[in-house]
């Protein structure tokens, strides 16, 4: 699973909608809210550090997918 299906967004979506989207479930799945899941909470999280941030972005999709 790549890190835009984790935060449930397309390969081309804005950073913005990617904020968007991170916010939204890491909200639903923090462990301190609504019985969160940790795990999943960690997942979003990895991969909101991955592509969440631009030059981040432009390697991971250059080189991290090899590596998915």
């Amino acid at each position: 699973m790549t890190h835009y299906q984790t935060l449930g967004v397309a390969e081309n979506a804005s950073q913005d909608d990617i904020k968007k989207a991170y916010r939204k479930l890491a909200m639903q799945h923090h462990p301190d809210r609504n019985n969160g899941d940790d795990t999943k909470f960690k997942e979003i999280q990895i991969a909101y550090d991955a592509v969440g941030d631009e030059q981040k972005r432009q390697q991971y999709d250059k080189i991290g997918r090899a590596h998915v």
